[in-house]
């Protein structure tokens, strides 16, 4: 959460404290959610392994999965700054992130001692609230339309 909080908290500052320098809201969640995006990427090559035993065994390449989505969110971080994919890149995260809401529920209820899974479904509470957060932080951050009223 960090990740995501502190960016724009920083940005806000310097924002105020300097004269004539403006960063769109959008603009500063982006630098927060590119940052979660690298880091949890850098999970994927890192911890491969204890990833992939986040998704059950009948699951087929397991590991070539983590890897995958690993490189499909250090994409996504890239992604958000470009004006023409920005839209497209903040739909096919919150996508992403529903579908990984699965592997989490299947974790936590199974005790994958990896990233508070062990802690079983009570980490739930945490973790589908988090979840939720980065997903609207995504739609905001890359300046989603799809929920306002258009006329």
């Amino acid at each position: 959460m960090l990740l995501l909080v502190v960016p724009y908290v920083l940005l806000t500052l310097v924002e105020h404290r300097s004269a004539g320098w403006k960063i769109a809201p959008a603009t500063r969640a982006r630098v927060g959610l590119s940052f979660f995006f690298i880091f949890t990427a850098l999970g994927h090559f890192i911890k491969t392994e204890e990833m992939a035993a986040m998704l059950p065994a009948f699951v087929p390449n397991r590991v070539a999965i983590i890897i995958v989505t690993g490189i499909l969110e250090l994409l996504a971080a890239i992604g958000v700054w470009i004006p023409r994919l920005k839209r497209i890149t903040g739909l096919c995260i919150i996508l992403m992130l529903i579908g990984f809401l699965p592997a989490n529920i299947y974790s936590a209820i199974n005790r994958v001692d990896f990233g508070g899974h062990g802690s079983g479904p009570a980490y739930l509470l945490v973790r589908i609230p988090f979840q939720f957060l980065v997903i609207a932080w995504a739609y905001f951050a890359t300046e989603q339309q799809w929920l306002s009223k258009q006329r």
